[in-house]
């Protein structure tokens, strides 16, 4: 199993699969077809039936129950895109075996150190995978995609473990927050889904974000600098002073657990237009509404300060938290953490400090939390994957399968 499920690994990072704010065409980027057409044609090769690639880039399959009992239908889900803050163009992934501890020099000038992140040290003896820290790995989500057929396939090796159909969903764009865009629930037909995104090992997530996407932009006035007293607007100024107005303790290098934070996330500055881009983040219903209430008085009391035409802005809601989907069908959740227990794994049960596919999923009718996948420091050139903790993910969703059998059939 470790060696298949680490082959896959090393093979999906190297496919520059990076989605693209701002596009209209899902996919966002053509590059996510590469991994998607592998993904469809190692599907196929493995035997599984109704493998489809649609127009959008998803990616389905069906491992056909295995018993003429009516055992639940579960699906596996992970993303096959990359985040945009990173590139992930040229993966070097390299292995580290039986990892001692101390530092990682993944190429001059770029040091994986315990002293940045102090995480490393519980891996010590571990196999870790990293990049060559002039990108990113793609552990999130490629760490996923291996585990979820690396599973499939030992399940197809092991007749004796009773099972339904098991669903597969490969989706694009999920960093950009536009995974489930056009996953067709109808179509997937799960009594239930896991989406195989997490990070350290035993995490189990069916809190999450309630999240928003917010902009301002400021309209300024060019002229001469040696000649613009009381003409000259500077439109970069004006967006300093919007950024100076929300609070500062509450954002996300401040924050932690169920807190909140407003992220400046990108910024696009000339004298004459600036555009500030946020994320809005809040587990809790009524401060992200609250969030989204002070960000448009920032912006509101810079209007009657400057005039109406002196900016723009707009919020938008991405996603919300799943809990209040999954709570109803706790079994599904329970499910899970037997499923670690009897893999050897220490279920962590813990809020999501962002989104996955699997809260609009939730939503939208298919009950979906989220596992651990054993890979850290997401979206940046630190990123790395433990090798062992991939390998608990992928017998946890075994475990998923097994048990799932056993308490439906008896």
């Amino acid at each position: 199993m470790r060696k298949q499920l680490l082959e896959r690994f090393l093979r999906y990072v190297k496919i520059d699969t990076q989605s693209v704010e701002g596009q209209a065409d899902v996919p966002s980027t053509e590059k996510q077809l590469d991994l998607a057409r592998l993904l469809r044609q190692e599907m196929e090769a493995m035997g599984l039936k109704d493998v489809t690639l649609d127009s959008h880039g998803y990616v389905m399959g069906t491992l056909p129950a295995n018993t003429p009992q009516a055992l639940p239908r579960i699906g596996f889900i992970a993303h096959m895109d990359t985040s945009p803050d990173a590139s992930g163009q040229g993966v070097k992934p390299i292995l580290w075996e039986d990892y001692d501890g101390g530092e990682l020099t993944l190429s001059p000038g770029n040091v994986l150190s315990p002293a940045d992140f102090p995480e490393l040290a519980r891996y010590k003896g571990c196999t870790l995978v990293t990049s060559d820290g002039t990108t990113l790995l793609g552990a999130d989500d490629k760490a996923g995609v291996a585990e979820i057929l690396t599973a499939i396939e030992y399940l197809q090796q092991h007749p004796e473990i009773r099972h339904g159909d098991i669903r597969i969903g490969f989706t694009p764009d999920e960093e950009i927050g536009r995974g489930p865009d056009f996953f067709d629930v109808k179509r997937f037909d799960a009594d239930w889904a896991y989406t195989l995104d997490g990070s350290a090992e035993g995490e189990l997530e069916y809190e999450n974000f309630n999240g928003a996407a917010a902009s301002v932009t400021f309209y300024g006035l060019s002229v001469h600098p040696g000649y613009a007293k009381d003409k000259m607007v500077n439109s970069i100024l004006r967006a300093a002073e919007f950024i100076q107005m929300l609070p500062p303790a509450e954002r996300p290098e401040h924050t932690e657990g169920y807190e909140g934070f407003y992220h400046l996330h990108s910024m696009e500055a000339s004298l004459e237009r600036t555009t500030l881009s946020y994320i809005l983040r809040d587990h809790d219903r009524a401060k992200f509404e609250h969030r989204k209430e002070v960000f448009a008085a920032a912006a509101e009391y810079l209007k009657q300060k400057y005039g109406e035409k002196a900016l723009d802005y707009q919020v938008k809601d991405q996603y919300y938290n799943m809990r209040m989907q999954l709570e109803p069908v706790m079994h599904v959740i329970n499910l899970a953490r037997e499923a670690m227990q009897a893999a050897g794994v220490q279920p962590q049960v813990k809020a999501i400090r962002g989104g996955t596919d699997g809260a609009r999923l939730s939503f939208m009718g298919l009950p979906c939390p989220n596992l651990f996948t054993g890979g850290h420091n997401f979206h940046g050139r630190f990123e790395y994957a433990v090798v062992d903790t991939m390998e608990k993910a992928v017998r946890t969703i075994v475990e998923i399968v097994r048990l799932s059998g056993e308490k439906t059939g008896k």
